[in-house]
């Protein structure tokens, strides 16, 4: 189905057992004015991800017209990706469909969600360490280190604009602390009124909002099998069946998150003549790991986790009893 279609029930779900904010370190102040930065700012800044070697071009634009927040993300190589938010609707366009609105959604990519989810969350999954200051586009920036407290988690580094609070540049590291990703900003500009377009994307006529009939095939019901393994502190958020968009194969689907990652699982009957054999793929922070099970069962698991525990969540999936696959 859809990329990003999983996003849409994030946040239906939060974990009750998630604290309130009761961390007062410079560290967790920090984030929180990050946070404040990117809800009442106006700004554009255009980023550079580096994934793997490959240098990925984006630009973020973000406004707020007549009490509603307005966001446009752009891809600017290759294939157009686009994608606009007003308040808590998100427009997807992307080469590979037609456009698509889904409510409630967020913007894909960490470097958004890392502004936009409640402190609390992080703070649930990482230990947040202030790690001095550095400069990033010329301007000074108070660097954060978050450090997983689970073995399954990346690690990330934050450094945001002493004078405003924005997310400059975000790293993404290993468990050896070797970088797996970078996500940096090239230029920015904040202004005290937002980008001129913006008041034509308030205005815009964009894709209707689509209902969970109508992006899910069979939305929201019990599937045959079960991962008996997630990594700590994710839970399931939605499981259905997807419709793959280049073979059109319906396949069971499952998407777990802890509130900052997602992690998708799509399962389908093996071919006959289907390879064993595992498959492993690396773009960047997210891992595909593929695989037949001994049900006979192709697995894929994708998402922004380290490889290992993309394997074990794939080489968990089990027939529930009494079911077939």
């Amino acid at each position: 189905m859809k990329r990003g279609l999983g996003v849409a029930l994030l946040w239906l779900s939060v974990a009750a057992s998630v604290f309130a904010v009761t961390d007062t370190s410079p560290a967790t102040t920090l984030l929180q004015q990050m946070q404040q930065a990117y809800r009442e700012l106006n700004f554009e800044l255009t980023l550079i991800e580096l994934r793997r070697g490959q240098l990925e071009p984006k630009r973020l634009t973000r406004g707020h017209l007549d009490g509603q927040a307005l966001t446009y993300l752009s891809y600017l190589n290759g294939q157009p990706r686009e994608y606009v938010q007003r308040d808590d609707e998100v427009s997807f366009f992307e080469s590979s469909h037609d456009g698509y609105t889904l409510k409630p959604s967020e913007l894909p990519g960490l470097f958004v969600r890392f502004q936009s989810m409640p402190v609390e969350q992080i703070l649930a999954h990482y230990n947040v360490v202030a790690a001095g200051r550095s400069r990033v586009l010329g301007r000074i920036a108070d660097v954060l280190r978050l450090d997983p407290r689970e073995p399954d988690y990346y690690g990330y580094v934050l450094w945001l604009d002493q004078e405003t609070g924005l997310l400059l540049k975000l790293d993404t590291l290993d468990k050896e602390m070797g970088l797996v990703e970078q996500v940096m900003g090239v230029a920015l500009n904040i202004s005290t009124q937002p980008a001129a377009f913006l008041t034509e994307l308030k205005a815009a006529s964009l894709p209707p909002v689509l209902s969970l009939v109508e992006a899910y095939p069979a939305p929201q019901q019990a599937l045959p099998w079960q991962a008996d393994w997630l990594p700590k502190g994710f839970e399931i958020r939605s499981q259905d069946k997807h419709q793959l968009p280049l073979t059109g194969q319906l396949v069971d689907y499952l998407m777990a998150s802890n509130g900052l990652v997602d992690v998708s699982v799509y399962v389908a009957n093996a071919m006959p003549n289907s390879d064993s054999r595992q498959q492993l793929i690396r773009q960047g922070a997210t891992h595909l790991v593929s695989l037949v099970n001994a049900a006979r069962m192709e697995v894929t698991v994708v998402g922004d986790i380290p490889a290992e525990a993309a394997r074990r969540i794939a080489e968990s999936i089990t027939v529930k009893t009494g079911e077939t696959p």
